[in-house]
């Protein structure tokens, strides 16, 4: 008998623990040879004072483990509650989500049949970043945070899994036609990637209608890869359209850590009730195992899954006759009943389908040396008056022949100068100056900023723009030209 391989487990909130131990129940039964480590995070942790939500021997256990098989969890609602996800992904540098998505027609209502696609979300960047800022009474923002690296290895490992799951098409959503930048990049690298895997079809949507297609056609997709907010959602639209959330599981993966888990959340309505569907987190649980080089034990479980579901054997979510729905305990039973079972009519699962795949590494991205050059400054000021012009006036007295007012926008339109006809709305207000590459320094900035202060203008925020190899770095806005101060 081969060792068993050490797991850090989370029980959980919610409906964590039941179907928790309806998944360990099977996975014992169906032979698997893991060794666990139970560990407390989420709402009890945060309520005993852990700002993280997370037991630092939690964090021990998944160093040493590297392996992490998480119930759902809850974040206190209000008290500047940070989410325990979004903080083990980081930790972890768990920079790829991956949930398999399909339908199990007719035995699950779906809309659709023959759904069968992968979603790879990155996982550590964009707006889930959790940057934000009020500045001003009337406004705050969030960061949209997008690297080079981080849209590398999302992209690659989706292309990576592609080729080793015999996938023949990867699809990307972005929305470069508004953020040109920060989208502008991750698409950018998608289609350099793309080109290193010829013999996958390789295809791009803006996020809003190519989510939209998902819903309508989802049969059309293979593996989509997209950033983190897009990812999200299009996540849950995949698995609700296949039939219920319930019953997806994914996988977050590392260099050195992959946890695995349920996509839905803790569910406190139904606690302690005894009808929550355990098959969510028992398909994270398969994925693991195959993970941990278990497939036979993992496809064992799938197949008598496949088959319980054929039986007509479902919790409540799903059952057509409520009044035949298993409890949560009686479900796992059944699957128990079925290991060795095989569907009849669903597709069924050999251990040697799961094929192992490259991992990225942020060694083998790329590193940028383009020249980079400071042009000028984007500077924010808290400002309620309505006659923009004097401002306008007032700030541009306020620049210098090395660093002149360019424009001053408001909500990314541009107000002055050549504004008047529109409304003045909202008191964030963005002064532009922007100079000659090569001749613009931090002091000339300083300076500006110096004068502001004098006159008892509140700025609140500083923006430094650059160039790349004379490349614009920023976004323009709109009704502003490329050309002339």
């Amino acid at each position: 008998m081969n060792a068993k391989v050490p797991v850090t487990i989370a029980r959980g909130d919610g409906i964590g623990p039941e179907i928790m131990d309806a998944t360990l129940k099977i996975m014992d039964a169906a032979g698997a040879q893991i060794a666990p480590e139970f560990v407390m995070l989420g709402e009890k942790v945060f309520l005993d004072g852990n700002d993280t939500g997370i037991e630092p021997e939690a964090i021990d256990s998944i160093n040493r483990t590297g392996v992490f098989l998480k119930a759902p969890i809850t974040t206190p609602q209000g008290g500047g509650y940070k989410s325990v996800n979004v903080t083990l992904r980081k930790t972890f540098g768990l920079f790829a989500n991956v949930r398999p998505t399909r339908t199990f027609v007719p035995f699950v209502k779906s809309k659709h049949d023959n759904v069968d696609l992968v979603i790879v979300r990155e996982n550590e960047e964009d707006l889930y970043a959790g940057m934000e800022y009020r500045q001003t009474h009337d406004s705050c923002h969030s960061l949209k945070v997008l690297s080079r690296s981080g849209c590398e290895m999302i992209v690659r490992y989706a292309f990576e899994y592609a080729r080793a799951h015999g996938r023949k098409k990867v699809s990307c959503l972005i929305k470069d036609n508004i953020m040109k930048i920060s989208d502008g990049l991750f698409h950018t690298v998608f289609k350099l990637i793309s080109k290193e895997y010829p013999e996958i079809e390789a295809e791009s949507y803006i996020v809003d209608i190519g989510m939209a297609r998902v819903a309508d056609t989802p049969e059309n997709f293979d593996v989509i890869v997209t950033l983190n907010l897009y990812g999200d959602i299009v996540s849950d639209i995949a698995s609700q359209i296949a039939g219920s959330v319930g019953l997806a599981g994914s996988s977050n993966m590392g260099p050195k850590v992959a946890m695995f888990e349920a996509i839905h959340g803790s569910a406190p309505d139904i606690t302690g009730k005894g009808i929550a569907n355990p098959s969510g987190l028992l398909n994270g649980a398969i994925l693991m195992l195959h993970h941990i080089g278990q497939s036979e034990a993992a496809a064992k479980i799938e197949n008598a899954w496949l088959y319980t579901l054929e039986n007509g054997q479902h919790t409540a979510d799903i059952a057509i006759d409520k009044t035949k729905a298993l409890s949560t305990a009686e479900f796992a039973d059944a699957v128990i009943a079925n290991l060795g079972k095989e569907p009849s009519k669903l597709p069924k699962v050999n251990a040697a389908d799961f094929k192992q795949m490259h991992m990225p590494n942020r060694d083998e991205t790329t590193v940028s040396i383009r020249a980079k050059r400071l042009t000028g400054a984007d500077i924010f000021l808290e400002w309620n008056g309505k006659d923009v012009n004097k401002l306008g006036d007032l700030i541009k007295s306020l620049g210098s022949e090395k660093l002149p007012l360019k424009l001053i926008s408001n909500r990314g339109l541009v107000m002055y100068p050549n504004g008047e006809h529109i409304d003045v709305c909202g008191d964030y207000w963005c002064c532009r100056f922007v100079g000659e590459e090569a001749k613009v320094t931090g002091q000339d900035i300083k300076d500006i900023l110096k004068r502001i202060t004098e006159h008892d203008l509140d700025w609140v925020k500083v923006e430094n723009l650059y160039t790349y190899d004379h490349e614009r770095g920023y976004s323009l806005f709109q009704g502003e030209s490329e050309g002339a101060k």
